[in-house]
């Protein structure tokens, strides 16, 4: 029996730090005629140039995206849209009405930037579960975002979520230092246990065009969702050409 080829890693892209830009100088007028850039120009950008679905966060504190924004986004022709979110109940009011083909649960906090780590699923099984649940229960698929802890992996499996995505910032952070090794196997054992636990496999998170090549060699891939550093090569090389460089870097024969 011959090995069967893999199959191309999916890209999402973030289109979040479009929105970013946009605040920086329309912050309470992002409704202007003249506010720019669109997240949702962007995200039709991405599209044209291969991408396989768009991502964004509408955070409780609306620093970036917005509700028109994510409103507008799910209307693109085609558009496979995963939500990301915190795990309460106006974001899930929000996620239930919205009706995104995918939803992504993560921690969210005011103080961060950014998103600094993994949902704790295993701290709070009943609240993610319910969550897990309601999602579902509207048709839409639930990914968690999690560390590379196989504690954490199996509590997402326990949740009921298909699919995790896994949290790369540690490994982004430890590129170019002795510590990426050990942070990517870290990455490799969590593919390998979420697979045996049949969840699909998604990975995010301070990857950019130097280090996906390694991100790319974890087992067991299904989508990678890329944000900052897309939208920064953009500003380089245009929206279409930043995208497409990176769908090439994910192909796989």
């Amino acid at each position: 029996m011959t090995d069967q080829p893999r199959a191309d890693v999916l890209l999402g892209v973030n289109v979040d730090h479009a929105a970013t830009l946009r605040q920086a100088r329309y912050r309470g007028r992002h409704g202007s005629a003249h506010a720019e850039p669109s997240p949702a120009a962007f995200a039709r950008e991405a599209l044209a140039a291969g991408a396989d679905g768009i991502t964004v966060h509408l955070r409780e504190d609306r620093r970036h995206i917005q509700e028109e924004d994510v409103h507008a986004i799910a209307a693109l022709p085609g558009v496979r849209l995963n939500f990301e979110m915190a795990c309460g109940p106006a974001m899930v009011a929000f996620a239930r009405a919205l009706r995104p083909a995918a939803a992504c649960l993560v921690p969210e906090s005011r103080e961060e930037v950014t998103t600094e780590g993994g949902l704790d699923v295993a701290g709070q099984l009943t609240k993610v579960a319910g969550t897990v649940a309601a999602l579902a229960g509207a048709g839409v698929e639930v990914s968690l975002f999690i560390g590379p802890d196989e504690t954490q992996v199996e509590a997402a499996r326990a949740a009921g979520a298909p699919v995790v995505e896994l949290h790369t910032g540690a490994f982004a952070e430890a590129w170019g230092t002795d510590a990426a090794a050990e942070e990517l196997e870290r990455l490799r054992r969590a593919c390998i246990r979420a697979h045996a636990l049949g969840l699909v496999v998604n990975a995010g998170h301070g990857i950019n065009y130097a280090n996906v090549a390694a991100v790319m060699t974890l087992p067991h891939l299904h989508e990678l969702n890329i944000g900052h550093a897309i939208v920064s090569r953009s500003l380089v090389r245009g929206a279409r050409a930043a995208v497409a460089e990176m769908k090439s870097l994910l192909r796989r024969s």
